[in-house]
């Protein structure tokens, strides 16, 4: 069958996004790490060190002069393949609603055509 046969769909689209990111684990520990792609669900980061499936934490991503603390959830993750790189989709838990705003502001720039939504397969 060709890759068309099954549309990838999704409920939020997700936007292509570079961003400098830190996940902080609940016991404190601190992961850098870069997202790739953002939706209003959730979004795919890269680390150089694993993080577990099911591991909540707080995500600190920073685009520019703006930046924005959400609460999250890693609901899957991509082995490193050997390149020392593992990715994760972390999906955003309750959020405030100043950083609701600070996410819709950032999906709103992607969407007025500073970029293409994703067909990558990431979090919703």
């Amino acid at each position: 069958m060709k890759k068309d046969d099954y549309p990838i769909k999704r409920t939020n689209p997700r936007y292509t996004f570079s961003a400098e990111a830190e996940a902080i684990l609940r016991d404190g520990t601190s992961v850098d790490a870069q997202v790739f792609e953002l939706s209003a669900r959730g979004c795919y980061i890269d680390t150089v060190k694993p993080i577990s499936m099911g591991t909540e934490l707080t995500l600190r991503i920073s685009n520019g002069m703006s930046m924005c603390e959400l609460q999250g959830k890693v609901i899957y993750t991509h082995p490193g393949g050997g390149m020392g790189v593992f990715g994760m989709g972390v999906l955003f838990e309750d959020m405030a609603p100043d950083q609701r705003s600070a996410l819709e502001s950032w999906l709103r720039d992607l969407a007025s055509g500073q970029a293409q939504p994703s067909t990558a397969q990431a979090t919703q």
